[in-house]
């Protein structure tokens, strides 16, 4: 009788219209975040005991998004939450019972921190060109760049 208690128990949950199904790992790497339609990853988590949501920003990278919310979440629910990555947090002990504020601004720190250094890592975007600089469109052509007719 010990295994019908399993299958009972993943019978109901399959037939359950109002439960969605598990993302595929590849939609959604991490815990925490999602792909927007144009590409960049957001990352937002809610608020303990509320209805609210915490805005922890866009990213252009899964592991920057990743990281905030890491940072958010161990802010929110101490040593014991479950993180993206577990080994990246260092522990503050001055630092507990933060507003939804404080929180948003150290993990949106953490993210574009990540964001920065993997961009300047990886010089090429997610469509596989080159990164170039934007040009500074208030200064004037030098001589050497100007085309002559």
């Amino acid at each position: 009788m010990e295994g019908s208690c399993c299958t009972s128990s993943s019978s109901s949950t399959d037939q359950n219209p109002k439960r969605k199904p598990r993302q595929h790992t590849q939609d959604k790497p991490y815990r925490g975040i999602r792909m927007r339609k144009w590409g960049k990853w957001v990352a937002e988590i809610r608020e303990p005991n509320k209805r609210s949501r915490i805005w922890l920003g866009s990213y252009s990278s899964p592991v920057a998004a990743a990281r905030a919310y890491d940072t958010a979440v161990f802010y929110l629910r101490g040593p014991s939450a479950r993180l993206n990555f577990p080994e990246c947090i260092v522990h503050d002990p001055q630092q507990h019972d933060l507003s939804a504020a404080a929180i948003r601004k150290k993990a949106t720190e953490v993210g574009a921190m990540v964001d920065a250094l993997q961009a300047a890592a990886h010089p090429r975007g997610n469509s596989g060109r080159v990164a170039h600089e934007k040009p500074d469109l208030n200064e004037y052509p030098s001589p050497e760049t100007s085309e002559d007719n």
